[in-house]
């Protein structure tokens, strides 16, 4: 009989936090509900985010925007004028080199907001939450993060899994 070796073992792991408020991130970044998709496209870019809160004029967060919701906004949008449209001459069309170009297209400037693509549900926890009912509440709701509020629901913080991720330690 052959014996195979397992192909990870781990350790037993300890969550050392207590409350949502050791969990958080606070260095977060929102994104304002009249923003348009470009400028919520270029912080995903500049910041390397998957995802932001989208906020109201009073910093309350009433949604969540995602790269997805951008993907499939972009797949379903890109509208180009079709060939080149006639203001634009022959002569117009050429390199600084004076190449001709081709396949020349003018995209036009989307201005939908961001408020118009976003998840308008925000799953959230108080700072005092327990750790343990952060974990099941993000299981359940299957969910990457959740978003921490104050008494007043305005946004402190976020737990994503990597923030979790980095509170397991080796058990002692």
């Amino acid at each position: 009989m052959l014996k195979t070796k397992p192909l990870l073992m781990l350790n037993c792991v300890c969550l050392r936090a207590e409350t949502a408020a050791e969990l958080m991130t606070t260095n977060l970044v929102s994104i304002r509900e009249d923003a348009t998709i470009k400028d919520a496209l270029v912080l995903f870019i500049e910041k390397g985010y998957s995802a932001a809160p989208v906020i109201d004029r009073s910093g309350r967060p009433i949604g969540v925007l995602s790269r997805f919701d951008l993907i499939v906004h972009e797949r379903e949008m890109v509208d180009y004028v079709p060939p080149v449209p006639e203001y634009y001459s022959k002569a117009e069309l050429v390199t600084h080199a004076g190449e001709q170009l081709d396949g020349f297209q003018v995209e036009r400037v989307d201005l939908t907001q961001v408020c118009d693509l976003m998840t308008p549900t925000i799953f959230a926890v108080p700072p005092d939450a327990p750790a343990a009912e952060v974990i099941e509440k993000m299981v359940n709701l299957n969910v990457h993060r959740l978003f921490v509020v104050d008494a007043d629901e305005v946004l402190i913080g976020v737990i994503s899994t990597l923030d979790i991720l980095r509170h397991l330690r080796p058990e002692s």
